[in-house]
C-alpha cells in the first residue's frame, strides 16, 4: 500500500491533465459501505437533518480522513476523487494523473457542534498549502490541496482564512498558498465529489500501521473574529 501511494514520486507528471486528454471514466458509481467504520455513522446521504457538507483535499487522504473524523461535531467522513473530469475514477485511474482529481474528503459535520471555521482551521494546519501538486514525497495533481466549497458562507470562509494563514505563513518565511478553490459563487458549482473503493475508506482506522505522509508547517491559523467556536 505505502508503495501504491508513493508512485506519484517517482516520475509521474505533475501537470494538470486536460479536460480533452482525461480519461473517459464510467456511469457506474463506486459501491461502497453504507456505514463509517470507526464510528457506525452514515458514509452516503441521506444524512440527518441539519448536517452540512464540506470537501477538503490535503494531500494522501488516509490521514487528512482521520484528522476531520477525530473532530467533536463531525458527524462522518470519506475518501474519494473531485476537481476533475473523469465521472466515477478508480483510484489506479487517479494515480496515473489522467482524470484531474484530487484526493479528497468528504466531511459531514453538525453547524451546532463545530464551525466551518474551526474545520478550515484544522485543514490548513495539519498539511503545507505551498507545495502545489504535491504533498510531501507524494507528487501529482492527485495530491495537490483544495477547498470545494458549497455555499457562499463557505466560500467568504475560506476566503478569509486564506488570507489569514498565508500571513502566518509568510513570518514563518514559507512561499505562497496554491490550494485551489472552487464553488460557492454564481456560475462556479461544487465539485462533484465521487466516492474511493471500499478499501480506502478509513484506511487508518482499518489499518492502524498504514502511511500516512500528512505534516503541517507549525504555522497556527487563527480563527476570524466573530467566528462561531462552539466548544
Amino acid at each position: 500500500m505505502m508503495w501504491s501511494k508513493m508512485m506519484g514520486f517517482f516520475g509521474k507528471s505533475s501537470a494538470m491533465v486536460s479536460k480533452a486528454d482525461a480519461l473517459p471514466g464510467r456511469t457506474q458509481r463506486m459501491v461502497v459501505p453504507r456505514k463509517h467504520f470507526a464510528n457506525g455513522h452514515d458514509i452516503i446521504a441521506p444524512f440527518p437533518e441539519g448536517m452540512q457538507l464540506a470537501q477538503f483535499a490535503m494531500g494522501c487522504f488516509w490521514g487528512a480522513e482521520r484528522e476531520f473524523w477525530e473532530q467533536a461535531g463531525v458527524y462522518s467522513t470519506a475518501v474519494g476523487y473531485a476537481g476533475g473530469y473523469t465521472p466515477n475514477p478508480t483510484y489506479n485511474e487517479t494515480c496515473t494523473g489522467q482524470t484531474g482529481h484530487t484526493e479528497i474528503v468528504l466531511v459531514v459535520y453538525d453547524p451546532a457542534q463545530v464551525s466551518y471555521e474551526q474545520l478550515l482551521k484544522v485543514f490548513w494546519e495539519a498539511h503545507d498549502p505551498t507545495q502545489g501538486n504535491r504533498q510531501g514525497n507524494d507528487t501529482g495533481s492527485q495530491y495537490r490541496s483544495a477547498l470545494y466549497c458549497y455555499t457562499p458562507e463557505q466560500r467568504a470562509a475560506v476566503e478569509l482564512s486564506k488570507a489569514q494563514f498565508q500571513a502566518a505563513l509568510t513570518a514563518r518565511g514559507l512561499g505562497a498558498i496554491t490550494t485551489e478553490i472552487l464553488g460557492g459563487k454564481p456560475g462556479e458549482p461544487t465539485p462533484e465529489f465521487f466516492y474511493a473503493e471500499e478499501y480506502h475508506q478509513q484506511y487508518l482506522e482499518k489499518n492502524s500501521g498504514g502511511y500516512c505522509g500528512l505534516a503541517g508547517t507549525g504555522a497556527v491559523c487563527p480563527l476570524p473574529t466573530g467566528a462561531k467556536v462552539i466548544a
